[in-house]
C-alpha cells in the first residue's frame, strides 16, 4: 500500500529544529521531575491501595476528610477511579517507615472503618493491592535492570548488523524517547507503575524497529548510490520509507488511543505512555537517529567516487604497464 509517491522532503533540513524542540521538552521534564517528581505506583513506593464503589454519588473531598481523620499526618491519595458513573473512589495509603505486610493489611481495614464512621454512604471494596517495602525495592531494581539490559542489547545488535554510528544513533533515539515520555508522565502526573514500565519497554522495541527499517534502507542505498553524499542518501531513504512509517505509527496509535478511551482506569497510564511513545518514537527515528548518523560520519559528506569506466580502466592499465617497463 503506497500512500506517498515520489516524495522529496528534506528531513535533515529540520534536524537542528527537532533537536532543539527535544532538548526543550527534556529540560522542562527534568525541571518538573525535580520540583514535583513523578508519582510512584504502589508497586515501587509500597503501601496499600483500596478501590471502593459507593451506592450513591460521593465527592472526593468527603472521602479525603475521612482519611485525614483515620491517618493523621499521613499524606493519603484520594481520587476518582474510572468514570463518574462508576461511583468508584481509590484510596492509597503510602508506606510509612519500616511497615511490615501485617501493618499494611491493617491499613486496608482502617480505610474501611473510616469510611463507615464517616457515614457518607454504603460502599463495597471492589479491589485492593498491598505491597511491602521488600517487594517494592525488588520491583524497582528489576525494572531498572530490564531497561538497562535492553539498551545494551540494542546497541550490540545494531552495532554488529550495521555500523557503530548506526548503533549509537539508535541508542540516542531510544534514550530520547524514554526521556520525552518520562517528561510527559511528569507533566500530567501519571503514576510510574509496572504497567508504565511495560509500556516503556514496548516503546523501546517499537522505536528500535522503526529505526532499523530506515537504517536498512540507508545501507542498501549507500551501496547503490555511490555518487551521492551521505545526507542525500539518508534523505532519499527517509522518503522511501515514509509511507511504511506513517502506516505503522498510525495503526499502533489508533490501538493505543482505543485503550486510553475504553480500557478503563487500570490501563490508562499504560495507554497514555504508549501514545506518547509511539509519537516520539516515530519522530526520533526520522529526525534524531538519522541526524546522529550524519553527525558521526561527517567525513562522508563528499560524494563517494564513481566506479571506474571501462575506458578509464584501460587507460589505467596502460599507465601501469609503462611504469613497470620504465
Amino acid at each position: 500500500m503506497h500512500i506517498f509517491k515520489n516524495t522529496n522532503y528534506n528531513f535533515l533540513r529540520w534536524r537542528w529544529y527537532a533537536i532543539g524542540l527535544s532538548t526543550a521538552v527534556v529540560v522542562a521534564g527534568v525541571l518538573v521531575i525535580m520540583t514535583k517528581g513523578i508519582p510512584l505506583g504502589v508497586e515501587f513506593a509500597g503501601g496499600t491501595v483500596v478501590v471502593t464503589q459507593f451506592e450513591q454519588p460521593v465527592t472526593v473531598e468527603q472521602v479525603r476528610n475521612a482519611m485525614q481523620r483515620a491517618f493523621p499526618g499521613v499524606e493519603t491519595v484520594v481520587q476518582e477511579y474510572g468514570t463518574a458513573g462508576d461511583r468508584q473512589i481509590m484510596v492509597r495509603v503510602p508506606l510509612v517507615g519500616n511497615e511490615s505486610d501485617g501493618s499494611l493489611s491493617r491499613s486496608r481495614e482502617q480505610i474501611s472503618v473510616a469510611l463507615k464512621q464517616a457515614g457518607i454512604g454504603n460502599f463495597s471494596i471492589v479491589g485492593s493491592e498491598i505491597v511491602g517495602p521488600v517487594v517494592g525495592a525488588e520491583l524497582t531494581r528489576k525494572g531498572v535492570q530490564a531497561t538497562v539490559l535492553s539498551m545494551v542489547a540494542i546497541l550490540f545488535y545494531i552495532g554488529v548488523r550495521f555500523q557503530l554510528s548506526f548503533g549509537v544513533g539508535a541508542i540516542v533515539a531510544t534514550i530520547h524517547d524514554l526521556l520525552v515520555t518520562l517528561a510527559f508522565l511528569a507533566f500530567f502526573q501519571y503514576d510510574l507503575s509496572l504497567n508504565v514500565i511495560a509500556a516503556l519497554l514496548t516503546i523501546t522495541g517499537y522505536s528500535t524497529n522503526d529505526t532499523i527499517v530506515i537504517f536498512d534502507r540507508v545501507r542498501e542505498n549507500l551501496k547503490a548510490m555511490r555518487g551521492k553524499t551521505l545526507n542525500e542518501v539518508v534523505n532519499i531513504s527517509l522518503n522511501q520509507t515514509l509511507g511504511r512509517t506513517v502506516i505503522t505509527a498510525g495503526t499502533a496509535l489508533l490501538s493505543a488511543v482505543a485503550l486510553f478511551l475504553f480500557g478503563g482506569e487500570v490501563l490508562r497510564g499504560f495507554a497514555f505512555t504508549m501514545i506518547v511513545g509511539i509519537i516520539t518514537g516515530t519522530y526520533s527515528s526520522v529526525f534524531v537517529a538519522a541526524a546522529i548518523v550524519t553527525f558521526w560520519n561527517r567525513k562522508r559528506r563528499r560524494p563517494v567516487a564513481q566506479p571506474a569506466t571501462s575506458g578509464d580502466t584501460e587507460a589505467g592499465g596502460k599507465k601501469q604497464k609503462r611504469a613497470r617497463a620504465s
